[in-house]
C-alpha cells in the first residue's frame, strides 16, 4: 500500500528498523519501534492519510459468517434488518460461546457493546466489548486502568506500563479497520470510519462511528 502510494523510497524511510526486530525482541521494544514508526507515517502522509492506511491493515471479520448477513441486506435493501440480524447472533455468541451468565451479557447489551453497534439513520456507533478471554476478570476488576488493560483487544496497548503513554491516537485506527471491512462487506459499499473514544486516550471504552452511505 505504501509503494502504490508514495513509492519505494517512502516505504523504507518508514519501515526502517522493522526488519530488525524478531522473535526474541521484547514487547517494549516492538511498541518503541510501532510508535516511531507511526511518527514517520505521519509525517510523510499526513494524519487523515495515516488513518486510511492503518484502518487497512485490520484484522478482519470472517467473510463466511457475514455472509448471511450480507444476504440479507441485499435481499432487503434495508440496514436495519442486516444490523438486526448481526445483534442476534452476537446476543447468541455472548450465550452460547462465552457462556457468560445472563446478568452479564444483559449489561454488555444496555451498554451498546459489540459487533453491531447502535443503529442511527446516517451511522453505527460501534462500542468495543472487553477482550472476551479477560471479559469475566473485567467485571470483577475495580482499579481503572487495570480494567482498561483487560478491556483492549490489542497486546500491545495493553503492556500495563505502557497503557496510554506512548502509541499515539492514530493506532486505533487499526482496530476502526475492523468495522470498516465488515460494513464494506455487508453493504458493498464504501464507508468512513472515526475514533470517538479508546482506551489508549485515557478513556473507559473504545468507540467508533461508522459513517454510513447515504442511499
Amino acid at each position: 500500500m505504501l509503494d502504490a502510494a508514495y513509492g519505494q523510497d517512502v516505504r523504507q524511510h518508514v519501515l526502517q528498523g522493522g526488519m530488525d526486530l524478531n522473535d526474541s525482541a521484547s514487547r517494549l521494544e516492538v511498541i518503541a519501534w510501532t510508535c516511531q514508526t507511526l511518527g514517520r507515517l505521519e509525517s510523510s502522509a499526513g494524519v487523515k492519510k495515516t488513518r486510511r492506511i492503518l484502518s487497512a491493515c485490520a484484522c478482519h471479520y470472517p467473510q463466511s459468517e457475514l455472509a448471511p448477513v450480507r444476504a440479507r441486506f441485499l435481499e432487503t435493501g434495508d440496514i436495519a434488518a442486516a444490523h438486526h440480524m448481526l445483534q442476534s447472533r452476537f446476543e447468541a455468541y455472548l450465550e452460547l460461546d462465552l457462556d457468560l451468565p445472563e446478568e452479564m451479557r444483559g449489561e454488555i447489551v444496555r451498554r451498546g457493546w459489540g459487533l453491531a453497534g447502535v443503529l442511527s439513520p446516517t451511522q453505527i456507533i460501534a462500542t468495543k466489548m472487553p477482550k472476551s478471554g479477560t471479559v469475566r476478570e473485567y467485571f470483577a476488576e475495580t482499579d481503572a486502568r487495570r480494567r482498561r488493560a483487560l478491556y483492549c483487544h490489542c497486546p500491545r496497548v495493553r503492556q500495563p506500563p505502557v497503557l496510554g503513554d506512548r502509541l499515539p491516537a492514530s493506532y486505533c485506527y487499526c482496530g476502526a479497520g475492523f468495522y470498516k471491512g465488515m460494513w464494506e462487506y455487508i453493504l458493498g459499499s464504501p464507508v468512513e470510519v472515526e475514533v470517538l473514544t479508546s482506551v489508549l486516550q485515557g478513556d473507559d471504552e473504545c468507540s467508533i462511528a461508522i459513517h454510513l452511505p447515504d442511499r
